[in-house]
């Protein structure tokens, strides 16, 4: 190596310049990619922000519908359970009102039948005095009948 060779200075001078060219050139590269890997990791720190409020959102949402679906079954089952009241209430008012009405029909029909027998009691009554009349009459003279009003004329006195 010799030191007064042009071609040693020409290669030492290019390595200088390349070197003082890169070293720039290299900063701003680094830089670059520096900046580069901030906003890959800010974009993947979204994206992990985004992913739990989605997991977040998707627990909810399945909390609610768990509720929604506990609720709906509570509704249908007191629905049921009203129906079946309602059933039993109209059943016992139905069967309240056909015992009224038995209880009225046999009321009606025992008041009938003590209006027959009172009619029969007073047709027997009837029938008996006017016998009697009858029988008294056929067997009665004029003798018996002044005795009778003697009789009669003596208890009041």
């Amino acid at each position: 190596m010799d030191l007064h060779d042009p071609n040693l200075w020409v290669a030492v001078s290019f390595v200088i310049l390349v070197a003082g060219v890169c070293r720039p050139a290299g900063r701003a590269i680094a830089a670059m990619l520096d900046r580069r890997t901030q906003e890959i990791r800010k974009t993947l720190e979204d994206a992990a922000s985004l992913r739990e409020d989605a997991q977040r959102l998707r627990t909810e949402c399945q909390r609610k519908q768990r509720d929604a679906a506990k609720e709906t079954a509570a509704m249908i089952e007191r629905a049921r359970a009203d129906a079946e009241r309602l059933s039993k209430e109209g059943m016992a008012k139905i069967e309240e009102s056909l015992k009224r009405r038995e209880r009225a029909a046999l009321d009606k029909i025992a008041r009938a039948e003590d209006e027959a027998l009172r009619e029969i009691r007073a047709a027997s009554v009837e029938i008996a005095l006017a016998a009697t009349r009858n029988l008294i009459a056929s067997r009665m003279d004029e003798s018996m009948s002044e005795a009778m009003i003697d009789d009669a004329i003596a208890r009041l006195h």
